[in-house]
C-alpha cells in the first residue's frame, strides 16, 4: 500500500488564463520562461527572457520585489529560486515569474505546474505534478478547489480540454510513494570449504574402577 504525502501537497496553482485580449496598439513587457512551465523549477535549468520596447540592454531585473540588476541583459539563466520581474523603459514592468526549488532536506516536496502561456476558452491545458528533482511517484491525485478530480497510477500529468470558464480556480496535487521492499541476492555457487588450520582439543574423561 502506498504512503500518502498528506503534508506535502503541491502548492495551489491559480489558472488565471481567461484574460481579455490587450487593446489594439497596447504593448506590455513580457517575461518568457524556458522550459515553458509555471511556476518554474530551478533544477530544469530555467532561462528567462524579457521582451518589450526600448533599446537593447535597457532591461532592469527585480528579484523578490527588490531591484536586482540594472541595465542587464534581455536573457538570463536563473541560478537562485525567487520571484523575478523585468522592466523595459518603453513598456513597463512585467508580470512576476516564480522559480521554485524544494528544501534540500525533503525529497517529498511536490510542485504543480501549468503551461506558462495565456489560457483561453477552448484550449487544452496540461497540469503536471512533480516530486522534487523528479524523484519517482507511484500515484498522483489532482484537486480543483479542494475537490478531487482524478487519481493517476501510471502518470503525473492531467489534461483539461476544452477549457471552459468553470475550469478557472486553484488546483493542487497530492502524491504517493510505494512502500520500500528489501531485495537480497544470493549466489548460486556451492559454499566454499576451508581446511582446519588448528585442531580442536578434545577433553576425554575416563572412569577408573574403584577397589572396595
Amino acid at each position: 500500500m502506498g504512503v500518502p504525502w498528506g503534508s506535502h501537497v503541491g502548492p495551489t496553482l491559480p489558472l488565471a488564463g481567461w484574460c481579455p485580449l490587450s487593446p489594439t496598439g497596447a504593448q506590455t513587457t513580457q517575461l518568457l520562461v524556458e522550459p515553458p512551465w509555471r511556476p518554474a523549477a530551478l533544477w530544469d535549468r530555467v532561462t528567462l527572457t524579457c521582451q518589450g520596447s526600448g533599446t537593447a540592454g535597457a532591461t532592469t531585473w527585480y528579484k523578490d520585489g527588490q531591484r536586482w540588476w540594472q541595465e542587464g541583459p534581455d536573457r538570463l539563466t536563473v541560478t537562485e529560486n525567487g520571484t523575478y520581474e523585468c522592466n523595459r523603459t518603453g513598456t513597463g514592468l512585467s508580470l512576476p515569474m516564480r522559480v521554485l526549488d524544494g528544501p534540500t532536506c525533503s525529497p517529498d516536496w511536490l510542485v504543480l505546474q501549468v503551461s506558462a502561456r495565456a489560457l483561453l476558452e477552448g484550449d487544452t491545458v496540461t497540469l503536471r505534478c512533480r516530486r522534487w528533482r523528479d524523484n519517482a511517484l507511484s500515484s498522483v491525485s489532482f484537486y480543483h478547489e479542494e475537490k478531487k478530480l482524478q487519481e493517476l497510477r501510471d502518470g503525473t500529468e492531467l489534461s483539461l480540454s476544452p477549457l471552459q470558464l468553470q475550469h478557472s480556480g486553484c488546483y493542487s496535487c497530492r502524491g504517493w510513494k510505494s512502500e520500500s521492499v528489501t531485495v537480497t541476492v544470493h549466489t548460486n555457487l556451492p559454499p566454499l570449504s576451508f581446511p582446519e588450520l588448528f585442531t580442536v582439543p578434545v577433553l576425554e574423561v575416563h572412569s577408573e574402577p574403584t577397589n572396595g
